[in-house]
Order: C-alpha cells, then sequence, then structure tokens
C-alpha cells in the first residue's frame, strides 16, 4: 500500500514539472527578434492580468493591422517629393504644347479642306491625295494623344495615363519600324517618290497645295520636274500639243531666275523651255530633276536629320519612362491610404 502511495506521488510530480514545461516559452523574450517582412501581418496584444474571460476579450480586440515596410529602403511613402512634382508638371506642361500644336494642326487641315471644297461630289475622288487630309489626320491623332496625357497626369488618372503610354509605345514601335523599312527598301521608295511627284505634276493646276508643294521643291532643291525638265510634257497644259501659250514649258519655279529685275515674279519664264536644247536650257531653267536634287540633299544633311531623329525618339523615351514613374507614385500613395484607412 505504501508503495503504491510513492508511485503515485512521483506520477502527480512529473506531471506538474510537464505542465509547466508547457506554459514556458521555448525561445526567451529577449531572444526574440523582429521579423523584416514586406508584407500584412497581424498581431495581439496580450493582457496577463484579470480572468480568462477578459483576457481572451482584450485578445479579441487587441487584434490590430499592422504593415510592415521595411522591405524598402525608402520606408512608408509619405508625402510626395520634389522630384515627383517637377515629373509631373514636366508631363503635363509637355502634353499641353504639344496638344496646342495639334489643334493648330487640325484647324489648318480642316480650314484647307473646306476652303478648297475638297468634300464636294466632283472632288470626293481625288481626297486620298489631299495634303491638308494628312494635316488633319496628324493633328487629330496628336490633339487627342497629348490631351488623354495631360489629364491623366493633371487628375492623376491610371485609365488615362495607361492609355497615353500604351499609345505612346505604340507609336515609338511604328517610327522604328518605319526607319527600318525605310532603309531596308530604298529603291522602292524612290519609285513611290517619283510616282508621288509625277502625280503632282499632273494636278499642278488643279490642286493648290500640290501647286505650292512642287514650287517650294523646285525653287528650295533648284530642280525641275522629277528626273528631268522635260517630265512636264506630261501635264495637259505644258504638253507640247497643247493649246495656249503654256504648251511646252515649264513652270516659274523651275527658272534659274524667275523674279524680273530681282523684284516682279515672271510667271512667263518658262514659256517654250522644253523646245530647247539642254545647253541652250540651262541658262533657263534647272536641268536636274527633284528626285536626285532630294538625294544630294539627305547626303548633305544626314547628320542633322540623325540628330533630330534621336533627339525625337529619346523625348518620346523619356516621356515614356516619366509616365511610368508618376504610375508607380500613384499606386504607392493609393495602397499606403488603402492599409491606413
Amino acid at each position: 500500500m505504501g508503495l503504491s502511495f510513492r508511485r503515485f506521488l512521483f506520477f502527480w510530480e512529473q506531471r506538474n514539472s510537464s505542465e509547466k514545461g508547457e506554459n514556458r516559452p521555448l525561445i526567451t523574450k529577449g531572444n526574440i527578434k523582429p521579423e523584416r517582412s514586406s508584407h500584412v501581418s497581424y498581431a495581439t496584444t496580450d493582457d496577463s492580468s484579470g480572468s480568462q474571460s477578459s483576457s481572451s476579450s482584450s485578445n479579441h480586440q487587441g487584434l490590430t493591422r499592422v504593415v510592415s515596410w521595411t522591405g524598402t529602403s525608402s520606408g512608408p511613402p509619405g508625402p510626395s517629393s520634389w522630384s515627383d512634382y517637377i515629373l509631373k508638371y514636366l508631363l503635363i506642361t509637355s502634353n499641353l504644347l504639344f496638344t496646342v500644336l495639334g489643334i493648330v494642326t487640325l484647324v489648318v487641315g480642316l480650314w484647307g479642306l473646306v476652303h478648297k471644297e475638297s468634300f464636294a461630289q466632283e472632288k470626293m475622288g481625288g481626297i486620298g491625295t489631299d495634303p491638308m487630309l494628312l494635316f488633319s489626320f496628324l493633328g487629330f491623332v496628336l490633339t487627342l494623344l497629348s490631351l488623354t496625357g495631360c489629364i491623366g497626369a493633371l487628375r492623376e488618372n491610371r485609365c488615362l495615363l495607361r492609355t497615353f503610354s500604351g499609345a505612346l509605345l505604340l507609336l515609338v514601335v511604328v517610327q522604328v519600324l518605319a526607319v527600318i523599312v525605310v532603309y531596308s527598301l530604298q529603291d522602292q521608295i524612290v519609285d513611290y517618290l517619283r510616282s508621288g511627284m509625277l502625280t503632282a505634276m499632273a494636278r499642278y493646276q488643279d490642286d493648290l497645295d500640290l501647286r505650292f508643294i512642287t514650287d517650294e521643291i523646285q525653287t528650295g532643291l533648284q530642280c525641275c520636274g522629277a528626273d528631268t525638265y522635260r517630265d512636264w510634257e506630261m501635264n495637259v497644259y505644258f504638253n507640247c500639243s497643247a493649246p495656249g501659250v503654256q504648251a511646252c514649258g515649264v513652270p516659274p519655279s523651275c527658272c534659274v531666275d524667275p523674279l524680273e529685275n530681282g523684284t516682279v515674279w515672271n510667271s512667263q519664264c518658262g514659256v517654250g523651255a522644253q523646245r530647247l536644247d539642254e545647253f541652250s536650257a540651262q541658262s533657263v531653267v534647272f536641268l536636274g530633276g527633284c528626285l536626285g536634287g532630294m538625294s544630294r540633299w539627305i547626303e548633305q544633311n544626314t547628320g542633322a536629320i540623325g540628330t533630330v531623329a534621336v533627339i525625337l525618339l529619346g523625348v518620346q523615351i523619356i516621356t515614356l519612362f516619366i509616365t511610368e514613374r508618376l504610375l508607380q507614385k500613384i499606386q504607392r500613395s493609393r495602397d499606403w491610404h488603402y492599409m491606413n484607412s
């Protein structure tokens, strides 16, 4: 009997020691180190005083949402820095300027179409080659794209900014592909230019815009026709079989000296130039065509053209980076306000 009682006491002492061990923490509080985490964690408050029911109630009420931003070196996102404001208003200002430029281009294009009555039924067939239509299209696209970026940056609207960024990225890709295509298909591009030049020459008297562009090209490059001054024979008014004073002639923009006495524009300086041989005609009109003049001009200004192209492409790429930086800032700010709400 005494032996059984001693065994019972020994068993009870072992049970008490094990229960005490279960209540003892595995790791002392002094050795616990805060864990760095960038995720949302939950912390509970522990109330050692009071009854068991009050302790569980306080633990439930003490459940708080804690956001740890220790994963980043900058800490929790506070007010926007001065660099964010500069980038934001730089994006707004640049897009505002391009919006104004786009509106001006659009207005000029629409004014040209209305002024020439290009939408009239008898002129609808040639509206596809009307340069004013290209002006209108470019002006509309530039206005819409720049206005989207301006309003998106001003209102910090992520949807508008993403639309602007995607459209600008697409535009950059199209420009790069266009440069590659032009470089790879130089011979075909020359044929397209020749065809366009001949079309403009055929409609010289009928389309004021094509007439203006042709005159500016021939005056600026000091050329006449596409390949030679005799190309003007394809025009119904300058053809040698045509009636009128312009027969076998060329426009005054082909003349070496179109100004009479240096002051008055002589519209008859090119009359009969096609009847002259090259030796006699060289003192009256430019013999070379404009396609050769364009090639020489491009070769002489290759450096300037490349510099301008790189600058324009660089501005667009920088605009993409600024837009992306602004989107990230807006996202961080909204996440921070959401976590603290």
